[in-house]
């Protein structure tokens, strides 16, 4: 009789009731090439209702089905997971993208492993196919895969089993010049991206441990062996069933060069304001607290650099007047300009010295500030009242002298200015020559105005007039003019 007559026919309706309601997709096919069996499982995972669909024998099951490699490549008919079961191979895990050849919207990932049942007697009764949906988790992966590889900032994957990179961004690339071959395999020993790293030893503990790596500045090495200052961070993830590690990458080489910039800037006004002739100072607003001093106002006012930084000029006594330097705090602080405004200054050792200002606004480091130039004209002041009370001294005895005589001898001792206009004293109104002979005596507006009985803002006006029409823009510069020419007060 004919060994396969002979052979009983396998009973699996046990069987088929125990693996009926797994969630895996199970495949029973006889050793004769046909399909025995399918559960629904595996039916809804090709798209089928029927057993038929799937095809009578693995023949047309290859004919209905078309099989690719994640890779793309399509697989030849010995690679098909049914051909390799049926050629007694048992094998776990083949991953492969199945579509069908009459419907071109069906697309599945089958995760496969395949073995041969056998009897008491070692016989094979049955091949199994054991089959996973995997479609949502790879096609997750594939979004992942091009999210990455699009995303524009720099990033790489290092596998924690081995510590090799196994996924890197364009954005990577073109930071750092390196050709993805170059890049994909390495270890994390060969291309180090914790090199020179802000605590470096904890940065690879993590790593080695697979914990979160917080951002810090680190060196990335270069193809041509520079380096570039990065800011790295690591974040755990899975690619596939690996523990994997996520560093992503900015940039740092233009802040970098931003910072040396700056710092090259300071550096030169740092040198300019410390070897400046002048005395200058930097004062923190509000209060005026000095942030800087130079030499030369350690020169005039005897306060050591190291001794008046840090300090407030009140704490220092520079301010004699109180109430002129709070006005002074006050234009500054409402980031007003002030040019030349007159100012007394108290030395170290209780001196007066008379000083002209110019101030203005900066900021330094984020912080509003006040650069202070100072100019010591006390000698200049010394002098010009020398010279007045010099022409006092030679007015005594010459009141005989007629005015215009006297504004010729103002004018030899004291030349017109190309373009100045040669004003004298006829040139004012009575009114002008009354406001300025109370100057000459040395009365201020206050007494002006009511020695001649007129509002302060009516002497004001006089007085702007008066400066405009003699060519002086202080009170001292209008008693120098008016005693020159012999007048003494009205």
């Amino acid at each position: 009789m004919d060994e396969a007559v002979a052979r009983p026919r396998v009973d699996r309706r046990q069987l088929q009731q125990i693996i009926a309601g797994l969630g895996e997709g199970i495949l029973l096919i006889d050793p004769d090439r046909s399909i025995a069996w399918a559960n629904e499982t595996a039916l809804a995972i090709h798209g089928c209702e029927r057993l038929e669909e799937l095809g009578a024998d693995a023949t047309q099951y290859r004919r209905r089905f078309v099989l690719k490699y994640r890779n793309h490549h399509r697989l030849t008919a010995k690679q098909y997971p049914v051909e390799r079961v049926l050629a007694g191979e048992s094998f776990g895990d083949v991953v492969v993208e199945v579509s069908r050849t009459r419907d071109e919207d069906f697309h599945r990932v089958h995760r496969v492993r395949g073995f041969a049942l056998a009897n008491a007697d070692g016989q094979c009764e049955s091949l199994v196919l054991v089959i996973q949906d995997a479609t949502e988790r790879y096609g997750a992966e594939d979004r992942f895969e091009q999210a990455f590889n699009a995303n524009p900032a720099p990033a790489l994957i290092c596998r924690l089993s081995d510590l090799r990179y196994i996924r890197v961004n364009q954005g990577f690339l073109e930071m750092t010049g390196y050709g993805r071959d170059a890049v994909v395999g390495r270890t994390a020993y060969e291309l180090d991206v914790l090199e020179q790293a802000e605590r470096r030893d904890e940065a690879v503990a993590y790593l080695h441990e697979g914990h979160t790596i917080a951002q810090r500045e680190a060196m990335l090495r270069l193809p041509d062996g520079g380096g570039k200052f990065v800011i790295v961070a690591g974040q755990p993830i899975e690619v596939g069933d690996e523990r994997c590690m996520l560093f992503t990458f900015i940039d740092l080489d233009a802040r970098k060069q931003a910072e040396l910039s700056l710092g090259q800037s300071e550096e030169r006004f740092s040198k300019a304001f410390r070897l400046a002739p002048v005395p200058m100072m930097v004062c923190a607003l509000p209060g005026l607290r000095l942030i800087e001093v130079n030499d030369a106002f350690a020169g005039v006012t005897g306060h050591a650099v190291a001794d008046a930084v840090g300090r407030s000029p009140a704490e220092l006594g520079l301010w004699p007047d109180a109430r002129a330097w709070r006005k002074l705090a006050a234009r500054l602080e409402a980031r007003e300009d002030v040019r030349q405004a007159d100012i007394r200054l108290r030395t170290r050792e209780g001196a007066l010295i008379d000083c002209q200002l110019s101030a203005d606004t900066v900021s330094i480091q984020d912080e509003p500030c006040a650069l202070c130039v100072l100019q010591d004209v006390t000698e200049h002041k010394r002098s010009e009242l020398d010279l007045v009370a010099a022409i006092e001294a030679v007015m005594k005895d010459t009141s005989w002298f007629s005015r215009t005589v006297m504004e010729r001898l103002a004018q030899i001792r004291q030349p017109l200015r190309e373009g100045e206009a040669q004003a004298g004293l006829d040139d004012l109104t009575p009114r002008e020559r009354e406001v300025l002979g109370l100057i000459c005596k040395g009365q201020s507006d206050a007494d002006i105005a009511a020695a001649l009985k007129l509002s302060r803002h009516t002497v004001r006006n006089h007085v702007a007039t008066l400066y405009g029409k003699i060519g002086v823009n202080r009170r001292s510069a209008a008693v120098v003019w008016g005693r020159e020419r012999g007048v003494a007060g009205y």
